[in-house]
């Protein structure tokens, strides 16, 4: 080592102190020398696949091409990254257009789940309270109600639809009445929509 240290001063010396040897300094280039490479996949902050961009010897050698990520620019690969993207390429995607449900479907919806409702009971269970007859621990309310709707009788009910004025305290039947819009024909024999709500001990 200490003869590498000595050529280098007496080079110095003889080439007068400012001017350095260009045999010194010629690997230095190396290790800035980028390599151009074809992108197989996007790569986050480095380019979408296909694209042809720089990158360091070792970062493509030690984990770009193990990963098959990308591969060298040459001539053959660059034909083949070609021939994929053309084969692999969507087609033409037809688009598909919704059909926007007229006012008659909707209408035909909205009896279907009004008829529903009016001939389906809900079952709820409820502890009542000891001595007390049948007065439950927990009043229903219309939260409850409606949620239950939901669960088992897959009709979603607005809130303003179901009118309850207090939540029900104890057990048997009830009818409640449903205000749903004017354009669905309510039951023959009927003034009014209903929901059969039956509250047992649990």
């Amino acid at each position: 080592m200490a003869y590498l240290h000595y050529g280098k001063s007496i080079l110095r010396q003889s080439l007068g102190g400012g001017l350095q040897h260009p045999l010194l300094y010629a690997a230095q280039g190396v290790r800035y020398r980028k390599l151009e490479v074809i992108l197989t996949t996007t790569i986050d902050k480095l380019g979408k696949a296909g694209e042809t961009v720089k990158v360091a010897p070792g970062y493509f050698r030690n984990h770009l091409m193990p990963k098959l990520l990308a591969v060298p620019n040459i001539d053959k690969f660059a034909h083949l990254i070609s021939e994929q993207r053309k084969m692999y390429q969507p087609k033409d995607v037809e688009e598909v257009k919704e059909v926007s449900k007229t006012e008659e479907d909707r209408i035909k919806e909205y009896q279907s789940a009004a008829n529903r409702l009016d001939s389906a009971r809900l079952n709820l269970r409820r502890f009542i309270i000891e001595g007390k007859g049948n007065e439950v621990r927990d009043p229903v309310t219309k939260e409850e109600i409606l949620a239950e709707v939901a669960r088992q009788l897959q009709v979603h009910i607005e809130p303003e639809n179901l009118q309850l004025p207090a939540p029900l305290s104890s057990l048997g039947e009830y009818e409640l009445p449903l205000c749903l819009p004017k354009s669905i024909p309510k039951p023959q024999g009927k003034v009014q929509w209903t929901l059969s709500v039956k509250i047992r001990k649990r």
